[in-house]
């Protein structure tokens, strides 16, 4: 079946797939994007763990403060170039999770850093699992795996914190 040029360009667009991946996508699916688009997602997981044990070395510290000054945050987002960290979308993903942070006060990165006997919630306490504030159908963990899938690089969220006057 020929795959058309715009149902590609749609595709791409959406997901910010290569070319020959939307392609072999469409055609795996039949035509069909939405099942197309979820062949896509299972593949960016799939690429974002054969990347997980690579270095990240560069990245960017990212503050946020919130309006009046009262409630801060700060993180370190770590990725394996330069070329990935100087971009828009890596710079956007780095200020989200850091207005995150200051939203919702995780108090750890990920589920292996809470400590046993903890009796709070882990879903609102480890920052990965938490639903993004802006899309509550994403968690962070997907954000950082998206923009895995579409860089080619490695991206952890390597620390973070959290400051709140008269706190």
């Amino acid at each position: 079946m020929p795959v058309s040029a715009d149902a590609i360009k749609a595709l791409r667009e959406k997901t910010g797939a290569g070319i020959i991946d939307c392609k072999n996508a469409i055609e795996q699916a039949n035509g069909d994007l939405s099942k197309a688009e979820q062949i896509l997602k299972e593949k960016g997981l799939a690429s974002a763990a054969k990347r997980a044990e690579r270095k990240t070395m560069v990245g960017v510290i990212e503050p946020y403060i919130h309006a009046g000054g009262r409630i801060g945050a700060m993180i370190e987002l770590n990725c394996e170039t330069d070329f990935v960290a100087r971009t828009e979308e890596f710079k956007n993903l780095a200020h989200d999770i850091a207005m995150q942070v200051a939203a919702l006060r995780p108090q750890f990165l990920n589920e292996e850093d809470v400590p046993d006997g903890f009796s709070g919630d882990k879903e609102s306490a480890v920052l990965l699992k938490q639903p993004f504030i802006k899309d509550q159908s994403k968690t962070i963990k997907d954000l950082v795996t998206a923009l895995i899938a579409k860089t080619g690089e490695n991206i952890k969220i390597r620390r973070f914190s959290r400051f709140e006057l008269g706190d």
